[in-house]
């Protein structure tokens, strides 16, 4: 049996898009002899279609795809398995389906049996937990497919070991985060040792809202070696043959990619895909002679070309040297159009009739300032407004609601101060075809060794009023990604009034990361669905 494996990129919703992807892949699939071709869960509606499964006319619609597919193999001989939903009428069930479907039939559907129901996963609010799924023939083989979910889990997997499978596929839409790709191996290695069956992991790639997938689809054979490993963060076509329960053929597997690549590049597709599956074709950013405003312009350079991105600097008189040398430095190195906008003049028609405006007041007034002239230059062009608060900021309110925090999307959104350090430094050193911006030192050395300050008043800097950076990640990271207690963290040697400090402006927060933009999900406790805290919270850690 020759099959084809094929990483797709599907849009949310774009049925006829999503449609014409597949019969392209397919045809090549025909070309190529291929016997099965192989595509992503859900693959013609998208990962996750939310609340548009609740629409009867989008199951219909859906329905007919299906119908224009069965038609479309009438004169192939190779078959296809699709992901989509399946409505049982009799049933008044809708199941997250896999389609066979071969020279005009629909062979076999079969449906997800385990429906994952934490973190970003809400599919048991949509769809039916069916029976246990059998096996499916197809040219004599018996294959058992497993649909993302219930790879992870021993049930299905053990059934169709029990029912004769000689071969496991795993149709998959699995969202990146840091280590899946390397949990996502040695699950597969498990179940391998368990029931002594090769295994392709088949998954898509792209951004859909605040989800990336990566793709990194692989092979593994019967000891649990991967034979074939596609690329990360790519479309891929790769085709294997599958004789005497064995695969062979001329394989060629891409390397897993280091931490620092796949962050960025998690961010620059997750970026690329939300501008272009929302048809917006610029952007626009404040570039404040900062790290994360220099880090966020490189992103999108990198995903659109120097051509569609604007930057503008709105210095105050706390603005430095160093800051307007270094913005204009960035935007030269990127390639981008870069205008001067100072906010001087304004700030004194507010000084004067708010007066007096001090403190906190006039620092967040600059920055809400910023935001208005961002959000009006993307009213008058149509650019969409990138904003650039890290995820260090964002868990301690080190931001302005409805200033530095305006914009459409936040591609580092749920990435770490001291990580967009090291992002800045990697980018710097590497390239990777993909991206549209140039190579080499894009982001000045001075921006990253350069401590780092809003510049909201005289001398300002950021470890004034929170923890240097290096200690305060440690804290965030305990406190969000491992759900640990304060007392938890000063266990480990951090000082308690710290500690404490940080658990504050973390929970006191809340209510501007629930207005703050989407962003790309990297981590493992992202601010999204992911991290569900109330608003209005009033418990207190007692100790």
């Amino acid at each position: 049996m020759r099959l084809a494996l094929v990483q797709i990129n599907p849009t949310v919703g774009d049925l006829t898009g999503n449609t014409n992807i597949i019969i392209q892949e397919w045809e090549r699939a025909e070309t190529e002899n291929v016997d099965l071709v192989l595509f992503p869960e859900l693959s013609l509606t998208g990962y996750f279609p939310e609340d548009l499964l609740n629409h009867k006319k989008f199951i219909d619609d859906t329905n007919q795809k299906i119908s224009d597919l069965v038609e479309f193999s009438n004169n192939n001989h190779c078959a296809a398995i699709i992901g989509a939903p399946y409505f049982d009428a009799d049933k008044q069930a809708l199941y997250n389906a896999i389609y066979l479907i071969h020279r005009g039939e629909i062979l076999t559907t079969q449906y997800k049996y385990e429906l994952p129901n934490y973190g970003v996963f809400d599919e048991k609010r949509y769809f039916t937990k069916p029976e246990l799924p059998n096996v499916t023939e197809f040219m004599g083989h018996k294959i058992g497919i497993m649909i993302c979910e219930d790879f992870w889990e021993p049930n299905v997997a053990a059934h169709l070991s029990n029912a004769g499978a000689e071969l496991f596929i795993v149709i998959n839409a699995s969202p990146y985060l840091a280590d899946k790709i390397q949990k996502r191996t040695r699950q597969a290695e498990h179940q391998i040792r368990l029931h002594k069956k090769s295994l392709i992991y088949l998954n898509q790639i792209g951004g859909q809202d605040d989800l990336v997938f990566d793709g990194s689809s692989f092979v593994m054979n019967i000891t649990g070696t991967i034979i074939h490993q596609m690329k990360s963060f790519e479309t891929n076509f790769a085709i294997l043959e599958f004789k005497n329960n064995k695969f062979t053929g001329d394989f060629k597997s891409s390397q897993i990619i280091p931490e620092d690549e796949e962050f960025y590049r998690a961010c620059v597709l997750g970026l690329k895909d939300y501008l272009n599956k929302t048809h917006t074709k610029q952007v626009l950013l404040g570039l404040s002679g900062g790290i994360d405003s220099a880090i966020v312009a490189a992103m999108a350079v990198d995903a659109l070309g120097p051509h569609n991105v604007f930057a503008v600097m709105m210095p105050s008189e706390f603005t430095s040297k160093d800051s307007l040398n270094d913005a204009a430095s960035c935007a030269q190195s990127l390639g981008i159009d870069y205008k001067i906008i100072p906010i001087n003049s304004m700030m004194r028609e507010f000084e004067t009739s708010l007066a007096p405006l001090t403190g906190t007041a006039h620092e967040n007034m600059q920055s809400r300032l910023r935001g208005n002239i961002l959000m009006s230059l993307s009213n008058q062009s149509g650019r969409m407004v990138l904003t650039t608060g890290n995820k260090s900021e964002m868990a301690v309110g080190y931001a302005t609601l409805y200033g530095d925090m305006c914009g459409g999307f936040n591609p580092i959104k749920d990435i770490y101060k001291t990580k967009i350090f090291e992002l800045a430094a990697w980018r710097n050193q590497h390239y990777h075809t993909s991206f549209h911006g140039a190579s080499g030192i894009i982001i000045p050395e001075n921006i990253i060794t350069k401590p780092p300050s809003a510049e909201l008043r005289a001398g300002q800097r950021d470890d004034d009023s929170l923890p240097p950076y290096d200690i305060l990640d440690k804290i965030l990271f305990g406190l969000i990604e491992c759900d640990q207690s304060a007392d938890d963290i000063i266990a480990q040697g951090h000082n308690s009034d710290t500690v404490h400090y940080v658990q504050k402006l973390l929970y006191f927060s809340e209510y501007k990361r629930k207005q703050s933009a989407p962003g790309p999900k990297i981590s493992h406790k992202a601010f999204t669905r992911e991290r569900r805290f109330p608003i209005v919270n009033s418990y207190k850690e007692i100790g």
